[in-house]
């Protein structure tokens, strides 16, 4: 059976851009298919049921949704977005060749980190980092899409935001003005793109599994596989990185406390055929030595 494929897409212009990457990538394989724009959640219909195991991917559920309501056959999504369980029904079919998972600091003027700055961020794990480095600055929560982050920064007498440079890289909209943070270990699976379909659907999980990339995939899983492991459902700041070098994973994981204070790190490598497992092993190391400990704290503090 020969179908069109429906590739659901949120109207972000990072999300488009990922979609059109995905579409471009099966029209060049053969496969005929269509970008449908998907509405926000409060305006599908949500089956309860369908919906099972507390998932809360705020940037994926509206796609989920979408999918498992028959709507659109595969959605594409930031992977480091994505819950590490995802819904019934719902299976990861490729990881694409990851970009660079460089975390930097946009900036609109020269920054002395030894004074007193502000910096932007809405993530704990970037927040715990740099408080963890700076324990003098001042951080304040920022949130929206790329583009919108970017207006706040120049609305705002802040020294600077922090940014996946990916995102910016992708939609052209890397400023001139940026600060490496080679230091800060980026979030699980930054930097890789992920296609998610129905189990149930042959047809879509065929055809986009042919843009896998093993080896992004392989190391998504090791650092997707370390922070479920750790995380049991809570947002914590937890950093994870694998790379492949030669025939060897390096690993570097981290966990730190919400201001930073506290800081457990795990630096490891496997031979490339055994990482089945390794993030496990790798998370079980921290919780061992004084990360179920912080954990509790951290789900204290955070409600979760």
């Amino acid at each position: 059976m020969k179908k069109t494929i429906r590739i659901g897409t949120r109207d972000s212009e990072l999300a488009l851009w990922q979609a059109n990457t995905v579409k471009t990538k099966l029209e060049a394989l053969g496969y005929s298919t269509q970008l449908v724009p998907v509405k926000s959640q409060g305006d599908l219909v949500l089956d309860k049921p369908l919906y099972e195991m507390g998932i809360t991917g705020i940037f994926t559920k509206t796609l989920d949704i979408a999918m498992i309501n028959g709507m659109v056959d595969i959605a594409v999504h930031s992977m480091k977005d994505v819950p590490t369980l995802l819904p019934k029904g719902i299976v990861q079919t490729a990881v694409l060749e990851r970009a660079t998972s460089e975390d930097i600091l946009v900036t609109e003027t020269d920054v002395d980190f030894e004074k007193v700055c502000t910096v932007a961020t809405g993530s704990l794990r970037r927040q715990a980092q740099w408080l963890h480095r700076y324990p003098n600055h001042k951080l304040v929560d920022l949130r929206g899409n790329v583009n919108t982050r970017l207006q706040k920064l120049k609305d705002n007498k802040w020294e600077g935001a922090i940014f996946a440079k990916a995102g910016l890289e992708r939609i052209n909209v890397l400023p001139e003005k940026f600060i490496s943070l080679d230091w800060m270990i980026p979030a699980p699976a930054q930097g890789a793109m992920v296609i998610v379909a129905m189990e149930n659907d042959p047809f879509s999980v065929e055809a986009t599994s042919k843009l896998n990339h093993t080896a992004s995939q392989i190391c998504t899983h090791i650092e997707r596989e370390f922070l479920n492991t750790l995380e049991g459902g809570c947002t914590a700041p937890i950093g994870a990185f694998a790379k492949i070098l030669e025939d060897k994973i390096l690993f570097k994981g981290c966990l730190f406390s919400l201001d930073g204070k506290e800081m457990l790190e795990i630096e490891k490598d496997i031979e490339i055929s055994e990482y089945i497992g390794f993030g496990k092993e790798c998370a079980l190391s921290i919780l061992k030595n004084g990360g179920k400990e912080l954990m509790v704290k951290i789900k204290k503090h955070t409600g979760k």
